[in-house]
């Protein structure tokens, strides 16, 4: 049997995570790790007690708006937000650590990112942001891709 590398690992646990997902667009998963251990996860939703896109219908898909774009048009939170608000919710620190997602991160999110501290991005799909590459690369972020068969992701779209 031949063990799994630890980014294909975590990057396969990010796309368990994005089973959890309410997004009708697509579902996105993320983990933070420092260490090689689990800080914090996350996946794209509506914000806490508030009704789901599943449930009430997506403000995006009315209105025809583009993938990648308008994402305040959104009532949800992109899934390494969510992964950075639940780590300062409990109160962890997330410098110098690793962020493994099913999706490379948007611009927003990069910019989120670079903040925290986080210092290195690895994705299984590719999201063409040239402002999210571009501030990854000023920022010095390790910026990698990992070949993962998706098995929990709904959906095979595009990122909003």
């Amino acid at each position: 049997m031949a063990r799994k590398s630890k980014d294909v690992y975590f990057a396969e646990i990010a796309d368990l995570v994005s089973s959890r997902s309410t997004c009708l667009r697509n579902q996105v998963g993320a983990v933070i790790v420092k260490e090689s251990q689990i800080l914090s996860t996350g996946y794209n939703g509506a914000p806490k007690g508030l009704p789901h896109c599943e449930d009430v219908g997506c403000i995006r898909q009315k209105l025809a708006v583009k993938p990648g774009e308008r994402h305040e048009l959104c009532r949800g939170l992109h899934a390494e937000q969510n992964a950075i608000i639940q780590a300062a919710y409990h109160g962890v620190s997330v410098r110098d650590g690793s962020m493994y997602c099913t999706t490379r991160p948007c611009s927003i999110c990069t910019k989120m990112l670079i903040n925290a501290g986080i210092v290195e991005i690895v994705y299984i799909e590719e999201y063409e942001d040239d402002l999210a590459a571009q501030l990854a690369k000023e920022a010095g972020l390790n910026v990698r891709h990992v070949d993962v068969v998706r098995n929990y992701g709904r959906s095979v779209g595009k990122r909003d």
